[in-house]
C-alpha cells in the first residue's frame, strides 16, 4: 500500500499558505521544539533553515498555549486570557523575522498584566546572533554588505549598520577575553612559534604553540608599534602568567629578529633551543646579491640544510660566506649573522620528517595569512584595541582549520632532545 506524503512546492506566497496550513493541521509536532527552544537547548535557525515565518508564529502560538491552554474565540477562562496579537521581531543566528505573536494578560489587569511568551523571549534574546554576525564580517562582509548576503525569509527584516556593528563589537570583545583568557597548565607544548603582523600603523605579535600530539594552539596576541623586546617580552609573561611553565625547554621558531631572541632568554632563560627561520635567512641574504646570483645561492644554502649533520651544514654555509666575501660583503656578513640557530634543528638530532614544520615560520605565517584575509575589507583601523579585537576574532576562526603538523608521529624526538620524555605509568600504578 502506497504511503501519503505531504508535499510542498512552487515558491512565494502560494508555498506560504501550504507551508502554513500544514504547520496548523500539524501542530502537535512542534510541540518538542518548543521545549528545546525554550530551554536555550536548540538554536531556531538550526530547525527552522528552510521554513518560514508561519512556522516560526506556530512556535509561538504553541508556547502561548502552555501557559493560557487553547484558544476559545468567544469565551474567556482562566487565570491568563488570551488578548489579541500584535506585531513583533524574533532573532536569528544572522537575521530578525518580523512575526504576529500572541498576546496574554492575566484575569482582571488589563493594563500592566501581560504575560511573556517563552520561546518569544528566547528568540528575541538568541545569544548566537553576534557571534554569527561578527563571524560573518571576518569572512569578508562588510556592514554595508551585510544585508545583500544574508540568507532571506519572507517577511525578513534587515537590520541595521549600526545594529551590526554594535553586535559585532560585543561579540569580538568576547573573542578577544576569550583568547587572552586561555590557561596552558594542562596543555604539553614542545614547541613555541613567535611571528608579528603589521596593520596601518599597529604591530600585533602573536604565538602559536605545538603539543606532543602535533596539535596547534593560538596562544595569545600582544599589541606593539613594532616588534620589540618590550612588546615581546609582555607576550611571553603573559603566557607564563597563564599557565605555560617557563622552566621547561622548548624548541621557539623565530624569524631572526633580536628582540625576539632576548625576550626568551630573559622570560624563559638561556637554556632555551631556538630555531632561526631558513626561508627568511635565504630570502635576506639574496636581497644583498645581483638577481643572476640567486638561482645558484639559493640551492647551495637549501642543500646545506638538508644535510644531518649540522657541523657539516655549517661548514658548508662558511665555505660559501667566504667565497661571497669577495665580491658582495653584505651578502656574507648576513648569512653569517645567527647562523648557527639556522641549524638548531639538525643540532637536536631531528629526523627529515620534522625539518619542513620546524625549520621555518610557515606554521604561524599560514594562520596569520588566514588573519589577513579576514580582516582586508578593514579600510580603517581606529585604534590598537579594535585591531585586537578583529586579530583574536579572525585567529579564532582560523584556528577551527588547523591540522597536525607534518611528521608529528616523530616529535617524540624533539621531546627526548629536550629532555622532556612523558612519564610512562606502570602496571601498579595504572591500577593503584
Amino acid at each position: 500500500m502506497k504511503r501519503k506524503y505531504h508535499v510542498i512546492e512552487g515558491k512565494g506566497k502560494s508555498a506560504e499558505r501550504a507551508l502554513a496550513a500544514f504547520c496548523r493541521a500539524n501542530g502537535q509536532m512542534l510541540l518538542p521544539l518548543v521545549e528545546l527552544i525554550e530551554q536555550a537547548r536548540l538554536t531556531v535557525s538550526t530547525v527552522l533553515d528552510e521554513v518560514s515565518q508561519q512556522t516560526i508564529e506556530m512556535i509561538l502560538q504553541l508556547s502561548a498555549e502552555q501557559i493560557a491552554g487553547a484558544r476559545t474565540p468567544g469565551r474567556s477562562s482562566g487565570e491568563i486570557r488570551w488578548h489579541g496579537s500584535q506585531a513583533g521581531r524574533v532573532s536569528l543566528e544572522d537575521r530578525q523575522v518580523s512575526v504576529r505573536r500572541p498576546r496574554l494578560r492575566r484575569k482582571g489587569k488589563p493594563r500592566g498584566g501581560e504575560v511573556e511568551i517563552p520561546a518569544y523571549q528566547a528568540l528575541q534574546k538568541n545569544p548566537a546572533m553576534g557571534g554569527r554576525m561578527f563571524g560573518a564580517l571576518l569572512r569578508g562582509v562588510s556592514t554595508r554588505q551585510y544585508g545583500e548576503v544574508l540568507p532571506r525569509m519572507a517577511e525578513s527584516v534587515g537590520i541595521s549598520k549600526s545594529a551590526v556593528s554594535e553586535r559585532a563589537i560585543e561579540a569580538s570583545v568576547a573573542q578577544l577575553g576569550e583568547l587572552l583568557e586561555r590557561r596552558w597548565n594542562d596543555t604539553e607544548l614542545l614547541v613555541i612559534y613567535i611571528d608579528g603582523m603589521q596593520f596601518s600603523a599597529h604591530h600585533v605579535i602573536s604565538a602559536v604553540g605545538v603539543d606532543f600530539q602535533g596539535d596547534k594552539h593560538v596562544l595569545g596576541l600582544q599589541l606593539g608599534a613594532t616588534e620589540n623586546a618590550t612588546a615581546v617580552k609582555s607576550l611571553l609573561v603573559h603566557l607564563r602568567e597563564r599557565g605555560l611553565d617557563t622552566g621547561k625547554r622548548y624548541l621557539f621558531v623565530i624569524d631572526g629578529a633580536k628582540a625576539l631572541r632576548a625576550a626568551i632568554d630573559e622570560v624563559f632563560g638561556t637554556e632555551q633551543a631556538v630555531q632561526r627561520c631558513r626561508t627568511h635567512k635565504i630570502r635576506n641574504v639574496l636581497e644583498e646579491l645581483p638577481k643572476e646570483q640567486h638561482a645558484q645561492v639559493r640551492s647551495l644554502m637549501r642543500a646545506a640544510y638538508k644535510l644531518e649533520r649540522a657541523d657539516e651544514g655549517l661548514a658548508k654555509m662558511e665555505k660559501m660566506a667566504s667565497w661571497l666575501e669577495r665580491e658582495y660583503p653584505t651578502a656574507a656578513a648576513s648569512l653569517r649573522e645567527g647562523m648557527e640557530e639556522t641549524f638548531t634543528i639538525n643540532r637536536l638530532g631531528l629526523p627529515p620528517s620534522l625539518h619542513r614544520c620546524l625549520g621555518t615560520t610557515n606554521l604561524i605565517e599560514s594562520p596569520q595569512s588566514g588573519v589577513r584575509k579576514r580582516t582586508g575589507n578593514v579600510s580603517r583601523w581606529r585604534d590598537g584595541e579594535m585591531v585586537l579585537r578583529w586579530v583574536a576574532g579572525a585567529y579564532l576562526l582560523t584556528e577551527k582549520h588547523f591540522h597536525k603538523i607534518d611528521g608529528y608521529q616523530n616529535l617524540w624526538t624533539l621531546a627526548a632532545a629536550l629532555g622532556r620524555q612523558k612519564k610512562s605509568v606502570t602496571l601498579e600504578e595504572k591500577f593503584a
